[in-house]
């Protein structure tokens, strides 16, 4: 079992199976991923309210990867433990840009940055008043889609990707569907903090390192000893009544046995 480090010097921002793979690892092995904040670097400490507007269209989130699992084939599930999370940067950023999210445009009409102190690596602080805890993690983790072409960083998907889960903190276990060969795993969207969704559409942003290790599971393979427990069947007799057509089979029966390595 090995650690790998992945910089984030080279980045993807689309979902695209035929990307090749940066890196192939074993299962088991440990990635340790640098990540760019989702404005791919446009933000710096001193970027004020109008550089919101200045930053352009969003061109999908910038990912370090694709990881290749060797061995992994779709139907497999792909274990990814989250080990750790720290700030890449000494400094985060919310956003709000008018008529994106769930602000009404009537409240929130002009552009807004907000850049936070994250350098003590315990808190966002906006000001001396206002001092957010850091529970950092990454919003987008996934794997290839197994669909040709390119495909947008921006939803959700059955293979993961813009998820913006606050509970994947260090210590969180993903599982994620392997649909193509080597699963090709991605990560980025580092948030440093986030409430319960983005209302704006940003969190604390943060540029990001991400601690990682995979595990496969084996398509129809053994589950692992904490659930492998199997419920027992009890076979009842039962008495047909002479209204009841009697029944031709067993109500129930035990599940055959299936003998699994240790």
């Amino acid at each position: 079992m090995k650690t790998h480090q992945l910089g984030h010097e080279e980045i993807h921002q689309e979902w695209n199976n035929a990307l090749p793979p940066r890196l192939e690892v074993d299962p088991g092995d440990t990635v340790v991923f640098e990540t760019r904040d989702a404005a791919n670097r446009f933000y710096s400490k001193g970027s004020t309210h109008d550089d919101v507007l200045r930053r352009g269209p969003f061109r999908g989130h910038p990912l370090t990867g694709p990881v290749k699992i060797r061995g992994a084939r779709p139907g497999d599930t792909l274990v990814i433990e989250i080990l750790d999370v720290q700030p890449g940067a000494d400094f985060g950023w919310t956003a709000i840009r008018p008529g994106r999210g769930l602000l009404p445009e009537t409240d929130f009409a002009k552009p807004f940055l907000q850049i936070w102190d994250i350098s003590d690596g315990r808190h966002a602080r906006m000001d001396h008043r206002v001092a957010v805890p850091l529970a950092p993690f990454p919003g987008v983790m996934g794997v290839a889609l197994d669909e040709p072409g390119g495909h947008s960083t921006m939803p959700p998907r059955r293979a993961g990707g813009n998820m913006d889960i606050k509970q994947l903190v260090a210590g969180a276990t993903l599982f994620l569907p392997v649909l193509v060969e080597g699963a090709l795993f991605s990560v980025g969207d580092a948030h440093a903090a986030q409430g319960d969704g983005e209302v704006c559409v940003t969190a604390v942003e943060m540029m990001g390192r991400v601690t990682l290790r995979f595990g496969l599971r084996p398509a129809g393979g053994c589950p692992s000893r904490s659930s492998s427990r199997r419920r027992r069947h009890r076979t009842r007799p039962t008495t047909a009544r002479t209204t009841r057509r009697p029944r031709t089979g067993p109500i129930s029966s035990r599940p055959r046995s299936r003998r699994c390595a240790t």
